[in-house]
């Protein structure tokens, strides 16, 4: 949860916040930014990825849940380095080396070894040379604020249309790092918040405070699951209708159990397809149909996120978004199986 929201939400509030230069053209709170202001705010998220060192304590609240990390992010040249540890409920380690993410549960012993890109992170569009968030959101400036101490832009992202939520961001001004973002719905109420409560920007990098925790392994079980590349075509699906706003960005199989999808007997294999708009995600699960495990359709929401199941034929799907329930059901409602 914490890796997920803290890398999204930080990139995002990097992203948007008005670059040290261009505070003379601050957006005034009725004037929605042009796209070019907003092409300029997303280069910005390329330094504020690589020079950004702090250590802070991050909460997230929503939905009558609260939950807290202490979350350390390091950076050396183009080397990347961040912990993040629950602060409550059972423990958890989260260690991050560049695209390599390590997910340690000490009390079972067991340690989750994956290699991730950034399509999981803001802004997945940005990144396949796609910038048209200024066709589903508009963006305003607000009054300042402080946050955690910190003095801080607050931005205001309100969606176009009913297929996904708004954003209040909160940046601090000096090094444009997230200091908070309320999720909010289509009322302008706010569905979840996530924030520091506590941050120190520019502390010196401790890259060993990463890397010699990702090496003690010894006397756990390690799963690597292998994840393959693939489309919805090939796997004989397609999407019939796209979702406005929405695009592909990443497709891969992976094994529902652990180890090699495919490869290994008794691993169920799943799809995965993954869709952004530019702010926001949605997760597209395609699995065997199995009457042991998925018993009955079910809407669930925790704070911002919904996640809908439903079975499809042969088969079962499972789709997750900070999205509203109805642009589930319309990424559920046109799936189509092809062969």
């Amino acid at each position: 949860m914490f890796h997920r929201r803290f890398s999204a939400l930080s990139l995002v509030c990097a992203a948007l916040v008005l670059t040290p230069g261009a505070h003379a053209q601050q957006v005034a709170p009725e004037v929605s930014a042009t796209p070019h202001q907003v092409r300029a705010w997303l280069t910005r998220i390329h330094e504020a990825a690589t020079t950004r060192n702090f250590q802070g304590t991050f909460v997230v609240s929503g939905g009558g849940t609260v939950a807290s990390a202490r979350i350390s992010h390091f950076c050396e040249g183009t080397q990347q380095f961040e912990r993040i540890e629950s602060l409550d409920g059972q423990a958890r380690h989260v260690l991050r080396h560049n695209d390599i993410v390590q997910t340690v549960w000490p009390g079972k012993r067991v340690a989750l070894v994956e290699q991730r890109d950034m399509l999981t992170s803001f802004p997945a569009l940005f990144q396949a040379g796609d910038d048209r968030i200024t066709e589903f959101y508009d963006v305003f400036k607000q009054e300042a604020d402080r946050v955690a101490g910190h003095e801080a832009h607050v931005l205001w992202v309100k969606p176009k249309d009913p297929h996904r939520y708004g954003y209040r961001l909160w940046a601090d001004k000096a090094s444009g790092l997230l200091l908070r973002a309320d999720v909010l719905g289509e009322r302008s109420e706010v569905l979840e918040t996530s924030a520091f409560s506590d941050v120190v920007i520019g502390v010196k990098p401790q890259p060993e405070l990463v890397l010699q925790a990702m090496r003690k392994l010894d006397g756990y079980r390690v799963v690597r699951p292998v994840l393959t590349a693939t489309s919805l075509e090939a796997e004989g699906w397609s999407l019939r209708e796209g979702v406005p706003g929405f695009r592909q960005v990443s497709c891969v199989k992976r094994p529902l159990d652990g180890g090699a999808a495919g490869k290994e007997p008794g691993v169920t294999p799943v799809l995965q397809a993954i869709y952004s708009d530019g702010l926001t995600h949605v997760s597209v699960f395609i699995e065997p149909f199995n009457p042991t495990r998925h018993t009955r359709p079910l809407h669930a929401l925790v704070g911002a996120t919904q996640t809908l199941m439903q079975r499809h034929g042969d088969w079962w799907v499972t789709v997750v978004g900070d999205v509203p329930p109805g642009t589930l059901r319309l990424f559920a409602g046109a799936l189509e199986r092809r062969k």
